[in-house]
C-alpha cells in the first residue's frame, strides 16, 4: 500500500497535511531483506494508477525483484492513513482504503504457484487473508503441502479492524500451523487465542517447526523441533532459559521443542510502526544465513532496532558486519546495548563499547 505519514502528532482530524510513504507487511520484509544484501522478490497486485507507480518503484529502489507484481486496470492501489502514536496505544489512529484494491483481487488464479516455486523461503502474513475471501484462498493453496514447497514462512501479524466477521481466530490458526516457520506476539496471540504462555501456543500449533513469540520491548523466544524420537513433545531448554524435557512415551512422536530466549535491546523510540516487519526480516535474513537461534533472534531484534529509531514503516538496517558484531556480543554486554536514532550508520567498535557500557 501506499502510506500517509502525518506531518505533526495527534488525531487524524487535526493533521493538516501527510507525507508520502510505502507500506504493508510483506513489501516491508522484502525490501529489508533486499536492503540487507538477500535476493527478494515481492509478488503481489497494484492498480495502474499514480499510486502503483510509486509502489513499484520505490519497491524496485531497494533491489527487490517486481517482475512478478500484475497492474489491475480496474481496481486501484490500496492507501492508509495512519496517526504519529504507538500503535498499541488507544490514542493510535490507521484508516485503511483498500476494500475493492488491486491486491484483494489476488487469488490462485491472478497468482500462480510457479510465482514462488523457485523461492527458499516464503514469507506470507495473516494480513492477506484478511483482505477478501480470493486472498485467503490464495494462502490456503500456498500453505498446502507439496513436493519441494518453499519453507513457509508466517506473521500472524492480526490487524482487528481488517477482521469484521469474527473469524481470525480459527482462520490465522489454521493458516499459521500448516507453516514452517511462525512469528506472532504475545498481545496478538492474547486477542486472538486468550493466551501469551508459549507452551500453550505451541499445542495450539503443533505443526510448524518453529514458533517465534515476541514479547515486545521484552523478549522474543522461539520454540524448534528437534528430530523424531520417542515421547510426547515438550521442552527443553538451551542458554540460560531453563525448561522441561518431554517424558518417555508414544515412538515416532516429535522430538521436544529447543527453548531459546533473547532479550531485546534497550531501544531510543522513534516510531514503533514497522518494527515487527523488521523483525521478521531479520530473523529469516539469519534463516538464510544459517545462523542458530540465538543469533536469529538477536537478527530480529536488531532489525526491529532499526526500525523503531526511524521513522516511517521502513528503515535502512544495520550493515551486516556491524550486526554481526552486535549479535555477537556476550550476555552481560548484550544487555547492556542501548541503541538510539542513528546507529545502524557507520560505526567503529569504540562505538560499540560506548554503547554497551
Amino acid at each position: 500500500m501506499v502510506t500517509f505519514l502525518p506531518s505533526r502528532p495527534g488525531p487524524l482530524a487535526d493533521v493538516p497535511a501527510f507525507t508520502r510513504a510505502i507500506g504493508g507487511a510483506e513489501s516491508n520484509v522484502a525490501c529489508t531483506l533486499a536492503a540487507a544484501g538477500h535476493r527478494a522478490r515481492w509478488v503481489s497486485r497494484v492498480g495502474t494508477d499514480g499510486f502503483g507507480d510509486h509502489l513499484l518503484d520505490t519497491v524496485a529502489a531497494y533491489g527487490v525483484d517486481t517482475g512478478a507484481v500484475r497492474r489491475d486496470p480496474h481496481r486501484p492501489t490500496g492507501v492508509y492513513f495512519r496517526t504519529d502514536a504507538d500503535r498499541a496505544t488507544d490514542a493510535h489512529e490507521v484508516v485503511y482504503y483498500r476494500a475493492g484494491s488491486a491486491a484483494s483481487a489476488m487469488s490462485p488464479a491472478t497468482v500462480p504457484y510457479a510465482t514462488v516455486a523457485g523461492a527458499r523461503i516464503l514469507h506470507l502474513t495473516g494480513i492477506t487473508a484478511a483482505l477478501s475471501a480470493d486472498c485467503r484462498a490464495l494462502l490456503h493453496e500456498l500453505t498446502a503441502p507439496r513436493p519441494g514447497r518453499p519453507l513457509v514462512s508466517f506473521d500472524v501479524n492480526h490487524r482487528p479492524a481488517l477482521w469484521r466477521d469474527g473469524t481470525a481466530p480459527e482462520v490465522l490458526r489454521e493458516l499459521a500451523d500448516r507453516a514452517d516457520l511462525v512469528l506472532v506476539g504475545t498481545d496478538e496471540a492474547e486477542r486472538l487465542w486468550g493466551t501469551a504462555d508459549p507452551a500453550a501456543l505451541r499445542a495450539l500449533l503443533p505443526g510448524p517447526a518453529a514458533l517465534v513469540v515476541k514479547d515486545g520491548a521484552r523478549t522474543a523466544l522461539v520454540l524448534e523441533r528437534t528430530a523424531a524420537r520417542p515421547g510426547p513433545p515438550g521442552v527443553a531448554g538451551t542458554e540460560d532459559t531453563g525448561g522441561v524435557g518431554g517424558s518417555e512415551g508414544t515412538p515416532g512422536a516429535p522430538g521436544p521443542d529447543t527453548l531459546t530466549v533473547v532479550p531485546a535491546p534497550r531501544v531510543e523510540v522513534v516510531s514503533a510502526v514497522g518494527a515487527g516487519d523488521a523483525f521478521a526480516a531479520g530473523f529469516l535474513s539469519g534463516t538464510l544465513r544459517g545462523l542458530d537461534a540465538r543469533a536469529r533472534l538477536r537478527h530480529g531484534h536488531l532489525m526491529a532496532a532499526a526500525a523503531l529509531t526511524a521513522p516511517g514503516d521502513l528503515a535502512a538496517p544495520p550493515r551486516r558486519a556491524r550486526a554481526d558484531r552486535l549479535a555477537a556480543l556476550g550476555a552481560d554486554a548484550w544487555g547492556r546495548l542501548h541503541l538510539g536514532p542513528g546507529w545502524t550508520s557507520a560505526g567503529t567498535e569504540a562505538d560499540e563499547e560506548v554503547r554497551t557500557r
